[in-house]
């Protein structure tokens, strides 16, 4: 958004510019900080609720890939071998 390029000296120019620069970050700190008013009120408390429910899903996400890990960690005759059963079945 820009406001006064062009118009007058390159002075008013210049003014103009930083102005409407300054209204921009502004208006976005303002539309930013709305959304995260609940994590700025009582910063305590939900700090730990989200460090909790983070903590939570990365052990979930560990626990998944060690199973994907051991469903799938096969030497290459086993991949042969699951390849050819798995076509002897259809």
């Amino acid at each position: 958004m820009i406001i006064g390029f062009g118009f007058g000296s390159p002075l008013t120019a210049l003014l103009m510019l930083v102005v409407t620069a300054s209204l921009s970050y502004f208006f976005f700190k303002a539309i930013r900080g709305r959304r995260n008013v609940d994590r700025t009120d009582d910063r305590g408390s939900d700090i730990s609720e989200l460090r909790r429910r983070k903590r939570a899903y990365y052990y979930e996400q560990r626990q998944r890939a060690r199973e994907l890990m051991d469903a799938y960690d096969l030497t290459d005759q086993e991949i042969e071998e699951r390849i050819n059963r798995e076509l002897d079945e259809k």
